[in-house]
C-alpha cells in the first residue's frame, strides 16, 4: 500500500457493527432511528463501502452499547506482537480537518489513539479505565472532574476511571495521544484464606478434649495413672 492509499484508508469496522447489531436484534432501520444517521449510509459502513468519521463511529457505538474503541478493536484480530506503521489506517474526525488512527490493534486490555488536527468537545466521555493523554505538537484545552486546563506540548493529563473529561485541540496541526488501560470488570479477587481460625471471643480457657472420631472406641483411663 503506497503513502497516499493509506492516509485515506480507514478501519474496517463493518463487520464488529453487523455482528453487535445482529447480536442485539436490531434492524438497519433500529439503528437508524437509534443513531440519526440514514439507514442506507448503515447499510454501506456494514458493508465497508462508507467511510464513517469518528463522530458517526461514536453514534453507532452508542447505539449498540458499546465503544467507538472496541469496534475499531474488533477490526483486527489479537496480536501479541504488532508493528503500525506512521501511515496506516486512520478514521476521520467529523469532517476532514482531523483524524484519528488506532495505536493498538486487536482487543488487547491496553487502547492507544492518536488524533491529529481539529477536535471539537463534542461530547463528554466517562469510562471505567484509566486514562492518559500526552500533547505532542500543538495546543489542547481539557476538562476533567469540572475543571479546565490548557495543555502544551510534552504536557500530560491524567483521568481516573469514572472521572468525565473532554477536550478540544486550541491550535489546527495539534497532535495527541490518548492511552486507556482497561479493567477486569466483573472479577472479583478472592480474600486470602486465614491461616488459623480464631477461637471465639467466649472461649478463652483451656482447650476441651478432642472428641473421638466415630467408630473408634475410646481408650480405657490408665489404671496406673496418679488420681488427678
Amino acid at each position: 500500500m503506497s503513502g497516499t492509499e493509506a492516509a485515506t484508508a480507514v478501519p474496517r469496522v463493518g463487520a464488529a457493527v453487523r455482528r453487535r447489531r445482529r447480536a442485539r436484534e436490531l434492524t438497519l432501520a433500529d439503528l437508524a432511528r437509534a443513531t440519526g444517521l440514514s439507514a442506507p449510509f448503515l447499510s454501506q459502513v456494514e458493508n465497508d463501502r462508507a467511510r464513517p468519521s469518528m463522530r458517526s463511529l461514536q453514534l453507532i457505538a452508542d447505539a449498540l452499547e458499546t465503544t467507538a474503541v472496541r469496534l475499531l478493536a474488533a477490526a483486527d484480530g489479537p496480536r501479541t506482537v504488532d508493528v503500525v506503521r506512521a501511515d496506516s489506517a486512520a478514521v476521520p474526525e467529523d469532517g476532514e480537518a482531523g483524524r484519528v488512527r488506532p495505536l493498538v490493534r486487536g482487543h488487547q486490555q491496553l487502547h492507544a489513539l492518536e488524533f491529529t488536527g481539529r477536535h471539537d468537545w463534542q461530547r463528554t466521555f466517562r469510562h471505567p479505565h484509566d486514562e492518559v493523554m500526552y500533547v505532542i505538537e500543538g495546543a489542547v484545552e481539557a476538562e476533567a472532574d469540572g475543571q479546565r486546563y490548557e495543555l502544551g506540548p510534552g504536557d500530560t493529563l491524567y483521568c481516573a476511571g469514572g472521572v468525565a473529561h473532554r477536550w478540544r485541540a486550541l491550535a489546527p496541526d495539534s497532535r495527541v495521544l490518548l492511552v486507556g488501560c482497561r479493567t477486569t470488570s466483573g472479577v472479583r479477587r478472592r480474600p486470602a484464606a486465614r491461616r488459623f481460625r480464631r477461637r471465639p471471643e467466649w472461649c478463652h480457657g483451656p482447650r476441651p478434649p478432642a472428641r473421638p472420631s466415630p467408630g473408634c472406641p475410646r481408650r480405657p483411663p490408665d489404671a496406673t495413672a496418679p488420681p488427678g
